[in-house]
């Protein structure tokens, strides 16, 4: 459902819930039912919170200057054990 917006040139404006694509360009005023006219205005958007405003303007800004790693971190290296099907292997 969208909520498409209407004016009637005696009541004024209102918002009417209707399926994708089905808006007529005139509608029935709830008030005095007479004839108003769709009207085109800029989808209402919710600002985000400061958290996501906060890693959207970090990550724009390193699509433009990447980090650049110089080396690799230290850590704890965990010790590789070979897969157990590999003993079950023939050897040569």
């Amino acid at each position: 459902m969208a909520t498409y917006e209407y004016l009637c040139s005696r009541c004024g404006s209102f918002d009417v819930k209707l399926a994708i694509g089905t808006a007529p360009r005139t509608y029935g005023c709830p008030v005095c039912a007479g004839a108003a006219r769709r009207v085109y205005s800029s989808p209402g958007f919710s600002p985000a919170s400061h958290a996501v405003a906060a890693l959207h303007d970090q990550e724009e800004r390193a699509r433009e200057a990447p980090a650049v790693v110089s080396e690799v971190p230290p850590g704890r290296r965990v010790p590789r054990r070979p897969h157990p099907a590999l003993s079950r292997l023939p050897r040569p």
